[in-house]
């Protein structure tokens, strides 16, 4: 909804034991956990759950990962990027097996969230994409992809989380680390590739880093989208 209307208010879950289903390792950087999650709310793409990991000694530690699945799949799906230095993502890319039970907490988020009926333009950096891969699959099941606009940036193809599903969903992608394979160079977004997706848009969402996000919401302030219609989510280091 826009132009002063009330927004529905969001779902939000309690903890839930999740059992892990699946475990796909599609990236050297991170992991796809599905996890099946009994009596949960059903989520609404751009929201999120928290992963609580309790050691032995009863030192806990949580962190939250965005939901990448559909709200009718009956599975939740978690991107986890791996971090060299996170307690919990290491965890979860190196240890989880199928079978295991995680605490979670969730879905949360009542800001970032695309309820599938107005034009929208989403622009991600990274691993801020797995949101955008939610609001995709949810506009295919309800028939509305041409409700979705995407433009997303990685590193290298290999390192961007979903890439073959974004390429396959029409998003413009950038490779800063390498020339693209179908011929694009290497480089950022550009404000030419984003000028044609940003008119008749009801609503912006921009997710990626501090300053991923910052240039692109400038960017797309210059290129005429209304400030009140962007909505950013912004992800750094656990402080």
């Amino acid at each position: 909804m826009i132009d002063g209307a009330a927004e529905p208010a969001a779902p939000a879950g309690g903890w839930h034991e999740a059992t892990v289903a699946e475990v796909e390792h599609h990236t050297p950087h991170g992991v796809r956990l599905r996890l099946d999650i009994a009596d949960r709310e059903t989520h609404v793409p751009g929201q999120h759950y928290v992963v609580r990991l309790v050691a032995p000694d009863g030192y806990v530690a949580q962190r939250s990962y965005s939901v990448a699945s559909a709200p009718s799949d009956p599975l939740v799906e978690l991107y986890v990027e791996r971090l060299d230095e996170g307690e919990v993502s290491v965890f979860l890319a190196d240890v989880v097996v199928v079978g295991d039970v995680l605490k979670v907490r969730g879905p949360i988020g009542g800001w970032f969230v695309w309820r599938g009926s107005e034009p929208m333009l989403g622009v991600a950096g990274g691993s801020g994409v797995v949101p955008l891969v939610s609001m995709s699959r949810h506009a295919r099941s309800v028939g509305a992809d041409d409700l979705v606009r995407l433009a997303v940036s990685g590193r290298t193809l290999r390192q961007l989380p979903y890439a073959d599903e974004l390429r396959a969903a029409g998003a413009a992608v950038a490779l800063t680390r390498e020339p693209a394979p179908w011929g694009r160079p290497q480089g950022r977004l550009m404000p030419d590739e984003l000028a044609p997706l940003v008119e008749g848009r009801d609503r912006y969402f921009v997710c990626g880093s501090q300053l991923f996000a910052e240039g692109m919401s400038d960017l797309l302030v210059m290129l005429g989208a209304p400030v009140d219609r962007i909505r950013v989510e912004r992800f750094g280091p656990s402080g």
